[in-house]
């Protein structure tokens, strides 16, 4: 849908719509035509009338806008996938977007074609001397001329839209979504290997680009590889080291997928595997950091890279070791544990062997000469924080947040609230990897267009996924699926929170699990989370969304 406003000036100066024309068009035929004149709600000034001929009279009668914005925007269909046109288009949509947070209707947010920006990429200065609206309508011969006037601007606005059109058709741009992204032409690389997407299926799966010695440049996945692929060649594809990946490519692998979380898994496992080049994320899953209570006579919150069956207390992945590091002081603020890294015995002398308390900078009970025994209550005590009840450390830490903003110490609270959100979000993910972990097979259904997406999953691990169609047996489609699937090796009772599957996996089955409509059809072992844990107090992560309150 092309549109355009006629206004009072500018937002910053408080100006109010004057005018709203629209013209929607499909395939270059008009399938109608929306105008109205609008009272502002402020006085024109003098010059707007002579530049547009909307006097104070004529807007004297007309709607508010208020009262045309639902005609206008059920008239538009933004909800429906329309995009919206328009000629320097931040400012049309600057006015509307306003208008509807104003007099609360939700703004559809479409998707947006300048044909300014089209014109100045497209259009040379050789060509025309500016880019403004009158003289583009002129050098591609509209028939409509611009005159300051909403729909004779907005119908002048679609023959250019449909000059500029037939331009960029050379680029290889051929979707509404392609059109949205274009910035520049693509480069004679992405032309010279437009042949690479040919051939490729038009089904959910992963696609791998390679240079000529077979390594792995870029892994990704689609829905519909050949679509995907295809946008790689195409203006849309503006992200510099992509087009510098392009031009090294020299074959593009495709691995079909029976489902999009399949798709999601094999992606992420290809990328852990080859770790391509042009990927940046998930290509080293095993530098997650984890933090630990170790197991030893006086236990300690340790930093690790991985997860051991060792029994251990472990939360996490963080995203950064400052964020582990933070939530460790959430846990040492709260319990009484040694900081120390010396790994003492049942018959070491704990505060010879700790330089941090020889310089009276520890105060963990090992200091004061504490047996083991006497030790384990406050490990005991970090390790069920941990795994089964965060209260303790939800209610050190706010009690403290609290008495600090009391004092109007707020830089020393936000401290202590980012270590408390840290702990919860680590504590709330451990939580849930966990849980899924120690199911041994779980079997999950989702309603999809071509049937029933069907997927296994044994601790945590996709073990295998399949569509069932309307002409197959349900029941033997099951046993087929489930006989064929992958075997995952037990995990043992002491594993960590990820014993047979990355995090980045799990999360993906997680989330799919999680979609409305999934039902378990299957499942081995109780899938539950403790009552008292982190996810408990999810709320206290989003501090900047509604303030949580620390009652």
């Amino acid at each position: 849908m092309v549109v355009d406003l006629e206004t009072t000036g500018s937002r910053g100066d408080g100006a109010g719509i004057t005018e709203i024309g629209a013209v929607k068009v499909r395939g270059g035929e008009i399938l109608g035509e929306f105008a109205t004149l609008v009272d502002p709600g402020v006085a024109i000034p003098p010059f707007i009338t002579l530049l547009t001929g909307i006097t104070q009279t004529m807007v004297a009668e007309a709607p508010a806008v208020a009262e045309v914005l639902p005609s206008f925007l059920e008239f538009a269909g933004f909800d429906r996938g329309t995009v919206l046109v328009a000629h320097n288009a931040p400012f049309d949509t600057g006015f509307l977007k306003d208008a509807c947070v104003k007099h609360g209707y939700p703004w559809p947010a479409p998707a947006v074609v300048d044909t300014v920006a089209l014109a100045r990429r497209l259009v040379t200065r050789d060509e025309v001397a500016n880019h403004k609206l009158a003289t583009l309508a002129g050098f591609f011969g509209g028939a409509t001329q611009p005159t300051h006037r909403a729909l004779d601007d907005a119908r002048a606005t679609v023959e250019v839209l449909h000059g500029l059109l037939e331009r960029i058709a050379a680029f290889g741009v051929t979707t509404s979504e392609e059109l949205c992204r274009f910035r520049s032409a693509p480069t004679t690389a992405q032309r010279r290997n437009r042949h690479l997407a040919e051939g490729l299926p038009q089904t959910p799966g992963v696609y791998i680009f390679e240079d000529a010695s077979g390594a792995a440049l870029y892994v990704g996945k689609s829905d519909n590889l050949r679509k995907r692929v295809k946008s790689y060649f195409t203006a849309a594809e503006t992200r510099a080291r992509v087009r510098e990946m392009i031009a090294l490519a020299a074959r593009v692998t495709p691995i079909t997928c029976a489902t999009g979380l399949e798709a999601e898994v094999r992606e992420l496992r290809l990328i852990a595997e080859r770790k391509p080049a042009y990927n940046r994320r998930s290509r080293h899953p095993e530098r997650a950091v984890w933090l630990k209570l170790t197991r030893e006579t006086y236990p300690r919150l340790s930093i690790v890279r991985e997860t051991r069956e060792d029994a251990a207390a472990y939360i996490g992945p963080f995203p950064s070791t400052r964020r582990a590091e933070m939530a460790r002081e959430a846990l040492h603020h709260t319990f009484q544990l040694r900081q120390c890294s010396h790994r003492l015995g049942p018959k070491s002398t704990p505060v010879a062997a700790c330089a941090l308390a020889q310089m009276g900078r520890c105060g963990a009970p090992c200091e004061g000469g504490e047996s083991p025994e006497e030790y384990a209550v406050h490990a005991q005590a970090a390790h069920r924080a941990m795994t089964v009840d965060a209260a303790p450390v939800v209610t050190a830490l706010t009690s403290h947040i609290r008495g600090l903003s009391a004092q109007l110490r707020f830089e020393e609270a936000a401290v202590h609230r980012d270590r408390l959100t840290a702990f919860v979000e680590a504590c709330a993910r451990a939580e849930r990897l966990t849980t899924l972990a120690r199911l041994p097979h779980l079997v999950a259904a989702r309603r999809a267009a071509a049937g029933w997406e069907m997927c296994v999953v044994r601790h945590g691990r996709l073990a295998a996924s399949g569509v069932l169609t309307a002409d197959s047996d349900p029941q033997r489609y099951l046993e087929a699926l489930v006989a064929t699937a992958e075997t995952v090796a037990v995990a043992s009772p002491e594993a960590g929170p990820v014993p047979r599957a990355t995090a980045a996996e799990m999360e993906c089955v997680l989330r799919w699990l999680e979609t409305p409509g999934v039902r378990l059809v299957e499942l081995e072992g109780s899938w539950t989370c403790p009552v008292g844990g982190a996810q408990k107090y999810r709320s206290l992560t989003d501090w900047t969304h509604g303030r949580p309150s620390l009652e």
